[in-house]
């Protein structure tokens, strides 16, 4: 198959950075997990922890719970298929909670390796009308919804009342809600016994999500207090204050605070609202107002002084969706008690903005256009709009359609998902302690994918308010039945092919690699055409950087050639897994295409995924328009011997020096001839193979540090500390250079190991090479 250019849409993807931000400055620029390890391993940690998703979770999955299943089902016998969908869910509540642990180290779930044909079966909603198992219908049904017409009865905001009131039942009927609502009160009992949060906008939110929740479902008034408590600080009327004493409290320089932190008083006026008092509910009402919603309207009518342009910038990414969405849950949250009239002139703006920016950030691939961990913050804010205004007023206003191609997202963020985490390409983001990926929650109900359901709810993420009324308990089956190995992602911006040999197994085999373009990413992208990463054995051998330190001078200048973003090694072409040529940073100005084909194998019911010794997959990028000095450049990546080895294929003509480079934290030995280097983490090895090396080729390493000879960045790099560069280095020239990747599976002999002979990526099939 070919590469796909047919962009969405035909308006260029800006950015807002670079517009004089002074606070966008919220980067870990963190490059590794800080997790207690699975197993034994080296003093320093490794790759993969997506560190743009922080929640805190009260403990990781135990063992299978015992059986949930409905003790007061519907003895009908004449309802046929009612019968059937009871049985359906209680074969499911029977297991209880499909995966048994959650990996400490990267936080994916772990399967038992098991065949269970009557609950591992295809994805299904099964419909059915009994409330000890599902959902009743929602009472509010408007003929012809408006944004200003809410429904009469409170919360109106994602979870309406009929849902409270059905939750308890629900809550003792199934495992996940069971499960979920245990963690939802642990994480608030933590959050209870530390002081107002002074650090971040995001923990505030999750903080009176979670309070605001608790007290709900128990009456409890200290829960109420402590969000009361929460608020105040956020106004500035506790010791120590909170921001500057004016209208820009909440910091609409860096929009994303305001809306996050007006999102979250929209959150406790709403659900709590028949708890507050009248004065409460005026002054969280006025505070709001004050410090979130005047300035969204200031920043609408262009007459911000530091102006900001995430509304009217054409920006197709996390800030318009964030923002937007901070500004419409607080309108909706005061509607009818507002007499500014200031709620209703935001949503007649906001919601048409929106759709004309946030709803455009997914590529026509799935793709979410910024990076794969800045999908966790753009879609959270598309997720929590659309749901509000459905909830509250009865529609989405084409949030959810006017991008045809919407609905992909969710499938983008499973493939993008490995056994080591994310293929965590570009920058990572700040922490965020509100973002999770439960928006695939929201959008497989929305848009009949059981399978977006049943994969999030496994995620270490999955126990937040949210998906205790997103998450629909009649969903039935196994995510990965029938679930491709593979998939590719072929808008140009994006770009990338996703290979694995097993959905369940924490020791897959997972490969990703991408082309694509290095511009329109929202200043968020690295200058990584060719990049990769490989898991296997439980551990990601070759892995990304992640993000720079945000607070770094020009770090968000712009996306051009001579932008001071490249001058930093996370951010260069040096700091990638890909081809370095004359040591120079690639040309943003590059338009590859791709090729890739797949044998289409697929998992089945069962746990335990027997790869057919014949199933492959190869991902080809045509990369010379990325580089300078290059006559002509193509990248393969092929799987091979059964998904059991990788072979990296690059075709070289250039007339200045190339140097293959990958990044990995395992310890390097390299072989007396310079042919086989020996990767190890812990008592996990895998072995990498130069096979036909040209002349004067060999594997050495490098530490992860910019050359001597780089032009020197306004502020120093961040320690890449237990990263190794393993390189391959040679002069201008024409090059087949074959890298073969070797995990060493247990049980599996060296005989059974397959060498590849030389075939021209022209020539390459799903059984050539093999």
């Amino acid at each position: 198959m070919t590469t796909n250019y047919n962009a969405l849409g035909s308006q260029t993807r800006n950015s807002p950075y670079g517009s004089g931000d002074p606070y966008y400055n919220e980067s870990s620029g963190y490059i590794t997990p800080a997790h207690p390890p699975k197993k034994a391993i080296n003093k320093w940690v490794k790759f993969g922890i997506p560190v743009a998703v922080v929640v805190i979770v009260g403990a990781v999955l135990g063992g299978v719970l015992g059986s949930r299943s409905s003790k007061n089902a519907s003895a009908s016998s004449s309802a046929a298929a009612g019968a059937a969908a009871t049985s359906a869910i209680s074969v499911k509540n029977d297991i209880g909670l499909f995966a048994t642990a959650t990996d400490s180290q990267y936080l994916v779930p772990i399967y038992p390796m098991t065949t269970n044909t009557a609950a591992f079966t295809t994805p299904t909603f099964v419909s059915t009308t009994d409330t000890n198992l599902a959902w009743p219908q929602d009472p509010f049904q408007p003929s012809n919804p408006s944004p200003t017409q809410v429904r009469s009865d409170r919360p109106r905001l994602i979870a309406p009342s009929y849902k409270w009131d059905s939750l308890p039942n629900l809550i003792k009927n199934d495992p996940y809600l069971s499960s979920w609502n245990n963690t939802i009160f642990g994480n608030a009992t933590q959050y209870m016994a530390c002081l107002p949060s002074y650090i971040t906008w995001t923990a505030i939110k999750q903080r009176v999500k979670a309070f605001s929740y608790a007290y709900r479902l128990t009456n409890d008034t200290k829960w109420l207090d402590r969000t009361y408590v929460e608020l105040q600080n956020a106004a500035g009327n506790l010791t120590g204050g909170w921001g500057p004493d004016n209208s820009t409290k909440w910091n609409p320089t860096h929009f994303l605070d305001t809306a996050e932190l007006t999102a979250a008083y929209a959150i406790a006026y709403d659900w709590l609202y028949d708890a507050w008092t009248p004065s409460q509910r005026s002054s969280i009402m006025t505070t709001m107002i004050t410090y979130g919603l005047s300035n969204g309207a200031i920043a609408y009518s262009n007459n911000d002084p530091l102006y900001f342009g995430w509304w009217n910038t054409n920006t197709e990414g996390n800030w318009n969706c964030v923002c937007n969405n901070g500004l419409t849950m607080g309108a909706l949250a005061i509607l009818g008690d507002d007499t500014t009239g200031i709620a209703a002139q935001l949503l007649a703006l906001t919601v048409p903005n929106a759709l004309q920016n946030c709803a455009l950030a997914i590529s026509s691939d799935g793709t979410w256009s910024e990076t794969a961990n800045y999908w966790y913050f753009g879609t959270t804010g598309h997720a929590e709009m659309a749901s509000s205004l459905l909830t509250a007023t009865g529609s989405t206003y084409d949030l959810l359609s006017v991008n045809p191609d919407f609905h992909l997202t969710g499938q983008y963020h499973m493939y993008v998902s490995g056994p080591g985490s994310l293929f965590n390409y570009g920058d990572c983001g700040p922490n965020k302690y509100s973002s999770t990926a439960n928006s695939i929650m929201f959008y497989g109900q929305q848009y009949n994918m059981p399978q977006f359901q049943l994969f999030q709810r496994d995620q270490f993420d999955a126990a937040d308010p949210w998906n205790m009324f997103w998450y629909n308990p009649a969903v039935t089956g196994a995510f990965w039945d029938g679930l491709a190995l593979d998939n590719f992602f072929n808008n140009n911006t994006d770009q990338w092919g996703s290979m694995r040999s097993s959905w369940t197994d924490e020791n897959a085999l997972y490969v990703a690699v991408k082309a694509g373009t290095l511009q329109g990413h929202q200043t968020h992208n690295d200058l990584d055409c060719g990049d990769f990463v490989v898991d296997a054995l439980g551990v990601r051998w070759f892995g990304e950087l992640g993000s720079g330190d945000y607070n770094s001078i020009n770090y968000f200048s712009n996306d051009t050639q001579g932008s001071g973003r490249w001058l930093y090694y996370r951010k260069m072409t040096e700091g990638q897994n890909t081809i370095l040529v004359n040591q120079q940073n690639q040309n943003v100005a590059a338009a590859p295409t791709i090729t890739y084909d797949t044998s289409g194998t697929v998992q089945g019911s069962s746990t335990v995924m027997n790869v057919p010794g014949n199933s492959s997959a190869y991902f080809i990028a045509d990369l010379s328009s990325a580089y300078f000095n290059v006559t002509s450049f193509s990248r393969g990546v092929h799987l091979i011997n059964g998904r059991k080895q990788v072979l990296i294929q690059d075709e070289i003509n250039a007339s200045a020096s190339v140097m293959w480079r990958a990044h990995t934290n395992a310890t390097v030995s390299i072989s007396s001839d310079g042919f086989t280097a020996t990767l190890a983490i812990g008592s996990a090895t895998t072995t990498v193979q130069l096979l036909n090396p040209p002349s004067g080729a060999a594997f050495t390493t490098m530490s992860a540090v910019r050359f001597p000879s780089d032009p020197t960045p306004p502020q120093p790099d961040q320690p890449n500390d237990g990263v190794t560069v393993l390189v391959i280095s040679l002069p201008a020239g024409s090059y087949t250079l074959e890298v073969l990747i070797n995990p060493q599976w247990p049980g599996m002999s060296s005989s059974s190991y397959t060498t590849p002979g030389t075939v021209p990526l022209s020539q390459w099939s799903l059984t050539s090479p093999s």
